[in-house]
């Protein structure tokens, strides 16, 4: 068996999660089980995530104040229930969770029968396709040049930063770096901050292609859990995991986050922004979403205004306002730590598309019509999603946004969403596996259902949901507790 490319989670910080309340709940359970139940829920729940190495028997015997006796036996309950593997003279690790493709391959290759529902990505504004005319014209000028603008064109920089100042955040166009969409943004921030070993707090759930990046650096999420319902408590839980861990980078969507779509009040950031910057925490703000408010609930301070400039960097892009194909983002950030940020992603671009960003340059000008237009249309079809579910599938409950692009649902008892996806691909629904949202086993019982697809094409998926969660079709499959292979 090959090894996992996994992090480490130390003995000591193992043992500060299972906690001496563990070890004396009387319940008259034999101590290794307890240890076991303890860890197995740490694992589910996703603060020990999937594919961590964990710790040697003996030095968590010795952290635990326990033999390595009771450790031994815990770990083998545990690999007999398949949460930990063993491999000869590598370690002990937490299994994967299901055999889950990578969140880039999930919506595949399709034909136009296919319903995508994977990605919360809209079709494009419809004033894409004068930006692009505007930017073709312009483009000519710029023939006689080599075609490269490695930090971004100037005019497209400056007109992002106008976009802060509008929001009352001082931005200069040196602040300012393009990049190829959102990921590019957040990619070239995290290689640049995450060293291997290196923990950063996510909200929990998440966007899955964070906790991907941050494996593949080497890296670790620390999950702190978010109820849109009460963010509130979100402070208190960051600011305990924060001195548990010991975090150096956190990773937040402050604005209708994905998938959960909570947005943090002003106070909440205010005081989440200071912990963070008290903590000696790098935040990365994830904004993009910021603009997709639906219910003219009026805007609030940007995440870190209140905080210094040092304690926070801000990726914004286009893709959810006006087109997932117009593949322009941007870091914000304070001038020394873009210049690290700028120099990480030189190595992996030289330049983003000339075309792209003077076409980005003319939409950013109209950018308030931008916003309202893409409000006015996913309005209508979040409101369409919301009274076909509560109709056809009553048993789903979710609450509903103001803003955002998506759904998330808590699946009725007995359905597990790996399960659920699995037979909704063999009837045409390609949908995302709740479980990818967490980072172990957590949220087997959500669903995502963006409302970003035509209204016809959202009533297909429902319909198809309706029939697999009523019974008709496969039911049995989706109504086993056991993480199914997506495929």
């Amino acid at each position: 068996m090959d090894s996992y490319d996994a992090t480490a989670i130390s003995a000591p910080e193992l043992a500060a999660r299972i906690g001496p309340s563990t070890l004396r709940n009387g319940s008259g359970a034999p101590l290794y089980l307890e240890i076991a139940d303890e860890l197995r829920r740490l694992i589910e729940n996703g603060e020990v995530s999937a594919l961590t190495r964990l710790p040697a028997e003996r030095a968590l015997s010795i952290s635990l104040d326990v033999s390595r006796v009771t450790i031994a036996s815990a770990y083998r309950h545990l690999r007999e229930g398949g949460w930990i593997s063993a491999q000869r003279g590598s370690g002990t690790y937490v299994s994967p969770a299901g055999s889950l493709p990578s969140w880039g391959s999930l919506a595949g290759d399709r034909d136009a029968a296919t319903l995508e529902f994977v990605n919360a990505s809209p079709s494009a504004s419809p004033l894409l396709g004068d930006a692009y005319g505007v930017a073709a014209e312009r483009i000519r000028d710029r023939f006689a040049s080599g075609g490269y603008a490695p930090s971004g064109l100037f005019e497209l920089r400056e007109s992002v930063a106008a976009y802060y100042r509008g929001r009352g955040v001082p931005t200069t166009a040196d602040n300012i770096l393009v990049t190829s969409g959102a990921t590019d943004a957040i990619h070239a921030v995290l290689a640049t901050f995450t060293e291997p070993g290196a923990r950063v707090l996510v909200e929990h759930p998440t966007y899955p292609g964070v906790v991907e990046l941050v494996h593949s650096l080497g890296g670790r999420c620390i999950p702190v859990p978010i109820d849109p319902d009460d963010t509130d408590e979100f402070v208190p839980a960051a600011d305990r995991a924060a001195r548990q861990s010991a975090p150096t980078l956190a990773y937040f969507m402050p604005d209708f986050s994905n998938p959960s779509g909570a947005r943090l009040p002003l106070g909440t950031r205010r005081q989440l922004s200071a912990t963070m910057h008290r903590h000696a925490v790098l935040t990365i703000v994830d904004e993009v979403a910021a603009d997709l408010s639906l219910d003219g609930v009026p805007d609030i301070e940007p995440f870190g205004a209140a905080t210094p400039d040092v304690a926070t960097v801000t990726i914004g892009s286009t893709s959810k306002t006006v087109w997932g194909g117009l593949r322009v983002g941007w870091v914000r950030a304070e001038a020394d730590l873009l210049a690290r940020i700028a120099a990480t992603y030189a190595r992996r671009q030289l330049s983003t598309s000339i075309l792209d960003q003077l076409a980005a340059v003319e939409l950013m000008g109209r950018y308030d019509e931008v916003r309202r237009v893409r409000a006015d249309t996913s309005r209508v079809a979040r409101d369409h999603t919301v009274a076909l579910m509560r109709d056809r599938l009553p048993d789903w409950h979710f609450r509903v946004p103001d803003g955002g692009l998506a759904l998330w649902c808590s699946l009725p008892d007995g359905i597990r969403s790996t399960a659920l996806v699995a037979e909704a691909h063999s009837h045409g629904l390609l949908l995302a596996p709740g479980l990818r949202f967490g980072t172990g086993y957590a949220f087997d019982d959500h669903q995502r259902i963006p409302f970003t697809r035509s209204l016809p094409e959202i009533s297909a998926a429902v319909e198809i949901l309706a029939r697999l969660s009523s019974g008709i079709g496969p039911a049995p499959a989706i109504a086993s507790s056991t993480p199914a292979a997506v495929v």
